[in-house]
């Protein structure tokens, strides 16, 4: 009979990159979102571990083979006064899941948070992954129901940019300045 061993987790390094893309892929896949997928090694890797990374991410093992991450970074609460961790994203592949690693990246990550002295430990749930929200609210998480995400991503981010372009929507035109 084969037993697997205990899931191990380890923050991520350059050579993860290619693993850690295929698993963005398979996250993508999961909830429906290969069209908005852009992600390569060579467009995560400056972000993880260039001169000014802006988050981190931790690969999650059993036996030896990578089969999970969580990618993070830090944010700011101003009623708090102190900074947070936000999580913004994690998978386990499926086959994998009920092994202990998902809660094992979860409870490294409130450690993480808890030793560098943050206020809070922050993520979003797809409202339709149910298995999902039960499995945080057992561990403690409260689901905010009055919080909605808001986003400004694509065009809708560009026409921020300042470049005038022609035939391009301008923010001034309807900023008050």
């Amino acid at each position: 009979m084969f037993t697997r061993n205990k899931p191990q987790i380890r923050a991520a390094q350059p050579q993860d990159l290619p693993i850690i893309v295929r698993l963005i892929e398979e996250l993508a896949e999961f909830e429906q979102l290969t069209h908005l997928l852009e992600v390569t090694p060579e467009k995560l890797g400056p972000h993880l571990f260039g001169p000014r990374p802006v988050a981190e991410c931790l690969v999650g093992e059993i036996d030896g083979e990578a089969v999970a991450f969580a990618i993070f970074y830090t944010n700011f609460s101003t009623f708090l006064g102190k900074p947070g961790m936000y999580l913004e994203d994690l998978y386990v592949r499926p086959a994998h899941r009920r092994s202990g690693l998902g809660k094992a990246l979860l409870v490294h990550m409130a450690e993480l948070a808890c030793a560098r002295g943050y206020g809070r430990f922050e993520w979003s749930v797809l409202g339709w992954n149910e298995d999902a929200v039960r499995f945080y609210q057992k561990l403690g998480a409260e689901v905010l129901p009055d919080w909605q995400l808001c986003r400004l991503t694509g065009d809708a981010l560009q026409r921020y940019s300042g470049e005038e372009t022609p035939g391009k929507w301008s923010a001034s035109s309807w900023l008050p300045l």
